[in-house]
């Protein structure tokens, strides 16, 4: 009988805490359609002066927030947004800048460190000479920290640099920062810094930070006044929303100082499995809160079946193929939750293999 759970399938799976289950109860709340919930506007008000921008706009979720923030950009049906072809914007979110927006997206490489090559960016943008046959490149998407890559940070200068391109042509850079407060973590900036160059950002509170429910995007307070039309449009505006901002201010207030942690849990059990025999982790691409583990052809089990033995010790895991698992760390799984799960990969796997495999 499996007595413990240690869920690390995504830093979405968090339970609200005590904390959060008090604040949401004594919320203050109207109708924020109207404009009048004073939590969500302390919440706004918080991550805009965080983020040391202009406005700020409570969305129910990143995926809404990213289509809010690329339409609000590219507002001619046919603009073209410049994005990496690993990013979640391109894969992960229904293709609703194109089913939705009309917006047709133009993907460059992602780099192993989740970086697009910049003179490729450059290259991508559309000449205005040939507007009479192209879409109008509109809009360039970074995506900070990278998922599909292992949650690899993008630095401030390399942001910069994006940044730098975007003004040269006249464009927008929106980065979808769904864990952005990791990335400023890993890098030791200021995460206001950290998205400096950018024209707009979307902060999933549920991810890293540990809210229940709910994203922010940030922007001018023109960007902001577009978004909130189009959250209406799009069935995203809630009335008494403040009863969820409320539990997204305690993971403000709390969370953000935990994210170190996580890191260095991250890290230790990275380490860890890169020594399981049968197993090959990348650690030098470990930066924040995410693993991707691969199982070797010799291992004695595969991904499928790795995870349904883990699963009888209580520790999920998300399978992405027949030879990976993803594991992401978050603030409700304690070191000694790390070590639980190393020893119990250890035994499914039938121990450790000496250093560098040999």
């Amino acid at each position: 009988m499996v007595t413990r759970r240690v869920d690390l399938r995504s830093d979405t799976v968090t339970k609200p805490t005590e904390t959060m289950r008090a604040a949401m109860a004594a919320a203050e709340v109207d109708d924020d359609v109207l404009g009048n919930d004073p939590t969500a506007f302390r919440l706004e008000s918080e991550m805009a002066k965080i983020m040391e921008k202009e406005a700020a706009l409570f969305v129910p979720s990143g995926t809404m927030g990213n289509l809010i923030s690329v339409l609000v950009h590219c507002d001619i049906r046919g603009s073209e947004v410049i994005l990496g072809h690993n990013s979640h914007i391109h894969i992960y979110e229904n293709g609703g800048i194109s089913t939705i927006g009309g917006v047709h997206p133009r993907t460059v490489k992602n780099n192993a460190d989740g970086t697009m090559d910049i003179d490729s960016i450059e290259a991508s943008i559309r000449d205005p000479k040939g507007e009479l046959v192209y879409p109008t490149t509109r809009l360039i998407c970074l995506e900070n920290t990278h998922g599909n890559t292992g949650g690899r940070v993008l630095s401030v200068e390399y942001t910069d640099r994006v940044g730098e391109v975007a003004k040269k042509y006249g464009l927008k850079l929106h980065i979808d920062g769904a864990r952005i407060f990791n990335a400023a973590v890993a890098l030791g900036v200021p995460v206001s810094r950290l998205v400096q160059a950018a024209d707009s950002v979307s902060v999933c509170l549920s991810k890293g930070l540990g809210a229940p429910v709910g994203t922010i995007i940030v922007g001018s307070q023109s960007f902001i006044n577009k978004a909130r039309r189009l959250r209406k449009t799009l069935g995203g505006g809630m009335r008494q929303v403040g009863v969820l901002c409320a539990a997204a201010l305690v993971a403000i207030q709390e969370n953000v100082a935990k994210l170190e942690s996580d890191h260095k849990k991250t890290k230790f059990l990275a380490d860890g499995l890169n020594k399981v025999e049968g197993l090959e982790v990348d650690v030098d691409s470990v930066e924040t809160n995410m693993i991707f583990i691969d199982i070797l052809e010799h291992a004695k089990l595969n991904a499928e079946k790795l995870r349904k033995k883990l699963e009888e010790h209580g520790i999920f895991v998300m399978q992405e193929s027949s030879s990976r698992i993803r594991i992401v760390m978050h603030h409700q799984i304690s070191f000694k939750d790390a070590q639980f799960t190393l020893s119990c990969f250890q035994q499914a796997l039938g121990g450790v293999h000496e250093e560098n495999g040999n």
